[in-house]
């Protein structure tokens, strides 16, 4: 059924919040006991929320053979390795890779309505072999960047340890461990060095600050393609925020009144988050497809009744996008997979993967809450299929793409520069010129500078933030 832009139909008497495959967003009713009353100790006892956990999962988990009910809960001392159990034989197949989740309510709204979160606003890089953490971004408004951190940027002591050391010992967890907890008022110290070489100390503390969706220095541009072509250029960090909604409609509206009608978008960083957005994007590039399919949402076959179709809708700042060069890498996912997968079947050999291949996640999670406990369950119910009903990239884009380029994330040029690599070979494409397809090697190589393999640095246990925004700190 048509129900354009809903993420369920109006027949469910509870909002939910769609994630992932998509995105995330909104907040969701009490489903599955609830609050379960005033958050007394009983209620929130761990065997409470345990059973509630599994109430839900049986009820609107995607894959439901695959769910192992008979797991004793009382082997198990917190909820999320509990729900890591239940979802076992489907992350085994590859289909469920940590994408079923505990997170806080709170913490998580505050991120979707405001961007909110703490931290230095830094995402960070690992060197596999050199031992070497690099800044991969930084966020304008937050305490790093005045300090002189930005992209590029090496981090060699962390209050006078020094990371290779960190590196060696502990792997990047104890790197992770040693930038402290994402609490406000954490301070640490630095010694760093910029792309110039030039070495210094600072000493930066942790603040609440908002991820801007779209970089006031980089996020949107207008490029010359060097074949005579003019290209719009959009960096989109992450879809978990609200606000990129209308900062995607004012670059856009920059390219329809300029003419511009090829765009590389920018998602090799963007982890996914709203659907919303998603959609919204797929619009802004979608001249002249008002009505046709976007994306259609699958959900179990005992939820079937609630399964919809999202339609192209008309935006006042859309363009018709002629050619589209996505710039993506390991980390890339979900909504950022979402808005690639559904161009497809309108852009056909139009369209090309730039950098490695995606991470791989076609399912989405609805969010279930018991607020009396500010527990969220972000449960894998529903998958996201295009118009021609693919959908099946559990091992990333680059199988079902029509073009691949394989290209490195160049982190000494700042995003944005037609030198960069990625986006060098984006223009590339874009003006017609010959690229090397992604080979199956690359889907491990997550972030490549100088033929050096690079990796998300990482928490063990991130947080709702640098669930939607990889290496985030």
């Amino acid at each position: 059924m048509k129900l354009g832009r809903t993420a369920l139909s109006a027949t469910l008497a509870f909002s939910l919040a769609a994630c992932g495959g998509g995105g995330s967003g909104g907040t969701s009713g009490n489903i599955g006991g609830g609050s379960g009353g005033g958050g007394s100790t009983e209620t929130c006892s761990l065997s409470a929320r345990q059973d509630w956990a599994l109430s839900v999962l049986q009820e609107w988990y995607l894959f439901p053979d695959l769910l192992d009910a008979s797991v004793t809960k009382a082997n198990y001392n917190n909820l999320q390795s509990y729900i890591d159990a239940l979802v076992a034989n489907a992350r085994a197949e590859g289909k469920d890779r940590g994408f079923t989740y505990i997170t806080s309510i709170q913490e998580e709204n505050d991120l979707i309505n405001s961007g909110s979160n703490a931290g230095f606003g830094i995402r960070l890089i690992y060197d596999i072999d050199n031992n070497r953490v690099f800044v991969a971004e930084a966020f304008e408004n937050a305490p790093a960047f005045p300090q002189g951190f930005d992209r590029g940027t090496e981090i060699l002591q962390i209050d006078g340890q020094s990371v290779s050391t960190l590196m060696s010992m502990g792997g990047p967890q104890a790197v992770s461990d040693a930038l402290g907890p994402s609490d406000p008022g954490v301070t640490r110290s630095f010694v760093i060095r910029d792309v110039s070489g030039v070495e210094k100390s600072v000493s930066v503390t942790k603040t609440e600050f908002s991820l801007d969706p779209v970089s006031d220095r980089y996020g949107v541009k207008i490029l010359d393609d060097g074949a005579g072509g003019r290209v719009g250029y959009v960096n989109l960090r992450t879809f978990i925020i609200q606000d990129a909604g209308p900062q995607l409609r004012e670059a856009f509206d920059r390219f329809r009144d300029q003419g511009i009608t090829n765009v590389i978008l920018d998602l090799r960083y963007n982890g996914g988050g709203l659907v919303s957005v998603a959609e919204l994007l797929g619009d802004l590039m979608a001249d002249g497809l008002e009505g046709q399919v976007f994306s259609q949402t699958k959900l179990r076959s005992s939820k079937s009744a609630e399964e919809s179709t999202a339609l192209f809708q008309d935006q006042p700042e859309q363009i018709r996008a002629m050619k589209l060069a996505v710039i993506a890498r390991g980390g890339t996912a979900s909504a950022s997979e979402l808005v690639t997968n559904s161009m497809i079947p309108y852009l056909g050999d139009n369209i090309a993967l730039v950098g490695t291949d995606t991470f791989g996640k076609p399912v989405g999670q609805f969010a279930f809450d018991r607020s009396a406990c500010d527990d969220r369950l972000r449960a894998v119910t529903f998958k996201t299929v295009n118009a021609d009903g693919q959908g099946e990239y559990f091992n990333g884009l680059a199988s079902v793409m029509p073009n691949t380029c394989r290209a490195n994330d160049g982190i000494f040029n700042q995003l944005g520069d037609p030198q960069e690599a990625s986006v060098s070979v984006a223009l590339d494409f874009i003006a017609g010129r010959t690229c090397t397809p992604i080979g199956v090697a690359a889907k491990n190589e997550i972030l490549k500078a100088e033929d050096a393999p690079r990796q998300f640095l990482q928490p063990a246990a991130p947080n709702a933030a640098q669930r939607e925004n990889p290496g985030l700190y």
